[in-house]
């Protein structure tokens, strides 16, 4: 039992850190097809399977890829309630972008050529 516990600790924990290196990523792609608020960006996340991420992660980055430049921010109308910021990538959040698209892609097929080579022909299916 504590076996199970800690392999599902270790798991998540993996998942903690690609999520951490991909999020910002997965923010500005978001925002490539359409600017909004960080409320959308929190509900879309949930809705692709990065369950948990709260607002305490969303707004710290997207406040920091602001001062970077990445994004610009904007305050519109709210239906019900206060105006909202809503978040437009930046022509320096495009390039970002695509660039780390790239990288991301290179990153993906190397560690797949990594994860295909390890695997004994016997395990293949």
């Amino acid at each position: 039992m504590i076996a199970a516990d800690s392999e599902t600790s270790a798991g998540g924990d993996r998942q903690t850190q690609l999520l951490r290196g991909a999020l910002d990523m997965c923010l500005l792609a978001m925002l490539a097809k359409e600017a909004t608020h960080g409320y959308d960006l929190v509900r879309r996340l949930d809705a692709i399977g990065f369950e948990g991420v709260g607002y305490g992660t969303i707004y710290p980055l997207l406040t920091r890829m602001r001062r970077l430049g990445l994004v610009a921010d904007e305050l519109h109308a709210s239906p019900a309630g206060p105006p909202r910021k809503v978040y437009a990538l930046t022509e320096s959040g495009r390039a970002r972008l695509h660039a780390w698209r790239e990288q991301w892609r290179r990153f993906v097929d190397t560690v797949n050529a990594a994860l295909t080579d390890t695997i004994p022909d016997s395990d293949r299916s």
